[in-house]
């Protein structure tokens, strides 16, 4: 009748009270049934380890590490590598697993089987100043039929994390540091190439360089001003060599007509004295195959020989011919040294003056062309300074590389410490006997409310008015009482009742 009306709480009460006696016997059928099971499924020991993640000795500020790859990721990495076929098959063949099936079973299947008695569990903890639970370590558990094969293969396990992870480790680091001194050599190739330009630029545009445009200008100022000296004494040698010439020319004229009427009162002696005196003046300028000093010198020895040849004839000097008895006056000669060495200043300026000019020509040419040389010279040096920069960078990462590297040989970095080794366990962790126990009971209890629950829905009897009136849809009238045939003292009642009733009749 559950089916045709809605039960209230007296209703349930009522249930339980006709049925409780299904719930206990299925509650402690399901009991009894959990702890036997218990007896009869294979046991498995479970051997645990503990592994926590140690830091490295060397602070990451003084040595950073080269390794990128988070723990989790290097966990889960090393995980597949060590739970794959290629390593659990030797554990297998080491231990002498599954020998009944070793022949009969694919090698695959086993180490699949093996796989799932293995299992590997993070552990994370908050730590201040991080967000969210961190890292610190991993546990190993092995379960197996035998308690020393679980032991035995937690602890090979334990090593191949162990052994993997230093492997790891290494090997990232030296491929890092391998991959950086191989990017250090072409950077460097690089680096050198563009040096050997740049100093090949500087070779070809020395003196335009940006660098030297001070001094460029510096030096065409003080050639400006060079120039300007000369031209200057240029021009005053040149106006004192016009003045000298017409000087020479005027007395030349005056000693010409004072020689012709012979009015001349220097004699040979004098002249004499007079060269003497030039020819002294000019060795102590020139040399002695100077033309001047030559032709002085024969001037001389031509006047001493007139002078003796009038000696030896007892004739005066006055007495020769002015051709042949006069030289031209000291001032005349003076005269013309004067212009000499006004001729060979005004040439020696003006080749100063030349050579100036030119020199002056290359600096404005150098000065000129500095903007052009400057902007190629900047993109040089740019390209040189990038290549120095980056050779500089891709140094120290490799130093930085090479120490990590080195670190991770001496065993000093990050490294995973056993602080548990595997245990033997003396008692099997499955079946787990007050686990399944109770799972029994909770079971059978469950199944005695889902038979009752099913009993009253099959069951058709009408107990109640509600019941009698949802029926026949009609009201109830009266209600006879329930006789409890069952009940000890009616069949008592009943007896005595009956030799009442014998007892009248006779």
């Amino acid at each position: 009748m559950l089916g045709t009306k809605q039960l209230g709480m007296q209703d349930y009460f009522s249930i339980l009270r006709r049925k409780w006696w299904l719930i206990v016997v299925l509650a402690v059928g399901g009991t009894g049934l959990g702890y036997g099971v218990t007896f009869v499924l294979p046991k498995k020991f479970t051997s645990q380890t503990l592994v926590l993640i140690q830091q490295p000795t060397v602070p990451g500020d003084y040595v950073k590490p080269v390794i990128s790859q988070d723990i989790n990721q290097r966990l889960t990495t090393m995980q597949q590598q060590i739970l794959s076929r290629s390593r659990l098959e030797p554990v297998i063949r080491q231990f002498g697993l599954y020998p009944k099936d070793i022949k009969s079973v694919p090698m695959e299947d086993l180490v699949d089987q093996l796989r799932k008695t293995i299992l590997i569990a993070p552990i994370r903890t908050n730590v201040p100043g991080q967000s969210g639970p961190q890292l610190q370590g991993f546990s190993i558990s092995v379960s197996f039929d035998d308690p020393h094969l679980s032991q035995q293969i937690c602890s090979t396990i334990t090593s191949m994390f162990m052994e993997e992870n230093l492997k790891l480790r290494q090997e990232l680091s030296e491929q890092t540091t391998q991959f950086l001194s191989k990017q250090l050599d072409d950077a460097k190739a690089v680096l050198d190439e563009q040096d050997s330009k740049l100093a090949a630029f500087k070779r070809v545009h020395i003196g335009t360089l940006p660098d030297e445009d001070h001094g460029n200008l510096g030096i065409l100022g003080g050639l400006t001003i060079q120039l300007d000296a000369a031209t200057q004494a240029l021009a005053r040698a040149q106006q004192d060599k016009a003045f000298a010439q017409s000087v020479l020319a005027q007395q030349t004229e005056a000693w010409q007509a004072s020689s012709q009427v012979g009015q001349n009162p220097q004699s040979l002696q004098q002249q004499l004295s007079a060269l003497e005196v030039q020819l002294s003046s000019l060795e102590s300028k020139y040399t002695q195959d100077h033309p001047d000093v030559i032709k002085a010198k024969n001037d001389v020895e031509v006047l001493k020989k007139k002078i003796a040849d009038a000696q030896a004839t007892d004739k005066p000097a006055g007495d020769e011919k002015p051709a042949n008895t006069t030289l031209e006056p000291p001032q005349l000669q003076n005269l013309r040294t004067q212009i000499y060495q006004l001729d060979q200043l005004i040439k020696e300026k003006t080749a100063q003056q030349e050579g100036l000019q030119k020199q002056i020509s290359v600096y404005q040419t150098r000065v000129e062309s500095s903007p052009a040389t400057e902007q190629e010279y900047k993109e040089m040096t740019r390209d040189y300074e990038t290549a120095l920069r980056f050779y500089n960078e891709l140094l120290t990462k490799r130093d930085q590389s090479a120490m990590a590297t080195d670190l991770e040989r001496r065993q000093q970095g990050e490294q995973f410490q056993v602080l548990d080794p595997a245990n033997l366990p003396d008692k099997p962790s499955f079946p787990n006997i007050p686990l399944f126990t109770a799972g029994g009971g909770l079971g059978g209890l469950f199944l005695g409310f889902g038979l009752i629950f099913l009993f009253e829905i099959l069951d058709g009897s009408l107990r109640t008015r509600e019941d009698v009136e949802m029926v026949v849809h009609l009201p109830v009238l009266a209600l006879i009482p329930a006789i409890d045939t069952e009940s000890t003292e009616t069949p008592a009642k009943f007896a005595r009742l009956r030799h009442h009733k014998l007892e009248n009749v006779g």
